[in-house]
């Protein structure tokens, strides 16, 4: 088994005011989604939802402000799953909350390097 980071993409909506209880039932659908990975012991880590405050540090020293200042896109948060192939992982993004809202689910295989 290899372990496999999923990365949360979406592109914010300034205009999106969810009611009290959109939110409620976005929430209950990422703990299902999740619950279904963790019941095939298959969830390493749930990871956690990423703010939107952050700042860049480029090569040049330069620092910008908000981690997306070049993108349209936001990583909105991350977790990290055990699977056999990359493959078997991009089959556990199915179902992803953040798919049904136009969102993507990015999946990289995280590097071990072993203790010298």
């Amino acid at each position: 088994m290899k372990n496999f980071m999923m990365l949360f993409h979406s592109e914010p909506n300034p205009d999106f005011n969810p009611t009290p209880d959109q939110i409620q039932d976005e929430i209950k659908a990422w703990q299902d989604w999740m619950d279904g990975i963790s019941a095939q012991g298959k969830l390493k880590n749930p990871g956690e939802a990423l703010g939107f405050e952050g700042k860049t540090m480029h090569t040049d020293g330069s620092i910008t402000d908000g981690p997306y200042a070049e993108v349209k896109e936001i990583v909105g948060g991350f977790m990290i799953v055990s699977a056999d192939s990359i493959e078997e992982a991009i089959q556990l993004s199915n179902g992803c909350p953040a798919l049904s809202s136009g969102g993507k689910v990015e999946v990289r295989d995280i590097m071990v390097f072993d203790e010298m």
